[in-house]
């Protein structure tokens, strides 16, 4: 038996409560969970956003120690550290997952940062980095500065970029924004986002522009505030019903580009030990990102402070 949180149903609490679970069968592990990240994308689900079969496990980044290993597994047995993918029930004490959903990291690596390696951080930066390739020099905007908007801020101060404009409904997080690299900060409640870009980009709009809420105002938003030619990309998972009307005729005159990305178009095997390596270097912020630990139990807790933005990461942390 092991301790896991469950959604019964949507838009109730999450039960922390005992459960059986299988060994691993052939092609699949079992990984003793050390930490997990609190993700708005499991409060999509939690809200019914996501209409997914339910009860159902959460949790989907996470590191933690391969304790157990199915036929025809390649990994060590030896308490490997390894980072988790998604769609895996991270807010368990121990999962079972296919083996390829595991990256090996250093053991040097602190688990509430390895943990957020597993999305928010490569979802951030990769979109910058591997979606829109973006150079130095290039101006940028980040539209939501939560876990994911913080690490496309960092992601294009590692890139190079000029100019990184951060927008966020908060003051709080605005704070964060600075600290991970943002040149300017706009208060969406105060400020117009696409008129004050234009006045600080003299009239010509940014090059890169970032959802990372995922919504029909902010998609519209980042395409307004490109220049001609400019790349807008929407990282934040919305709403399934979330539909955002563009207009073709300007998309084509102007030729801007909409792209999407799914985990920041990163390659997991090669871009995750790639992150831990430039944490491990000082060049990339996971100990700001961390502002909160829980224990499983506190889980609802974690939640509360991700949707009221009193955080800029939660981390479930197991003893």
């Amino acid at each position: 038996m092991m301790k896991a949180a469950i959604l019964y149903e949507a838009n109730t609490p999450l039960q922390v409560v005992e459960v059986e679970q299988q060994g691993p069968q052939s092609g699949e592990a079992r990984v003793r969970v050390k930490a997990a990240g609190i993700c708005h994308s499991d409060w999509h689900i939690m809200n019914g956003d996501w209409p997914l079969p339910l009860p159902m496990a959460l949790g989907h980044e996470a590191a933690g120690i391969v304790e157990e290993v199915g036929p025809g597994v390649r990994l060590r047995r030896d308490g490997q550290n390894i980072n988790q993918m998604a769609r895996i029930g991270t807010f368990s004490e121990f999962v079972v997952c296919p083996a390829e959903m595991l990256v090996p990291i250093r053991k040097e690596m602190p688990w509430p940062q390895a943990a957020l390696v597993g999305c928010c951080v490569p979802t951030g930066v990769g979109a910058v980095t591997s979606c829109a390739r973006v150079e130095a020099g290039a101006s940028v905007l980040v539209i939501g500065c939560g876990g994911v908007g913080l690490n496309v801020v960092q992601g294009a101060r590692l890139a190079g970029a000029g100019m990184i404009v951060a927008a966020d409904l908060l003051d709080s997080k605005l704070g964060y924004a600075k600290e991970f690299g943002a040149t300017h900060t706009l208060n969406a409640k105060q400020d117009n986002v696409v008129e004050r870009v234009r006045e600080l980009t003299e009239g010509r709009g940014v090059d890169y522009a970032f959802d990372a809420i995922g919504g029909e105002q902010t998609t519209l938003q980042i395409l307004d505030a490109i220049r001609p030619g400019g790349v807008a990309v929407i990282v934040g998972m919305a709403a399934m019903a979330v539909r955002a009307p563009i207009t073709p005729y300007m998309m084509a005159l102007q030729e801007k580009t909409l792209k999407g990305t799914m985990y920041g178009s990163v390659r997991p095997p090669i871009d995750f030990p790639r992150l831990v390596e430039l944490y491990l270097d000082g060049r990339l912020k996971l100990d700001q990102l961390v502002s909160r630990t829980y224990k499983l139990e506190e889980i609802n807790e974690g939640f509360k402070a991700l949707t009221s933005g009193q955080v800029a990461r939660g981390v479930v942390v197991f003893n």
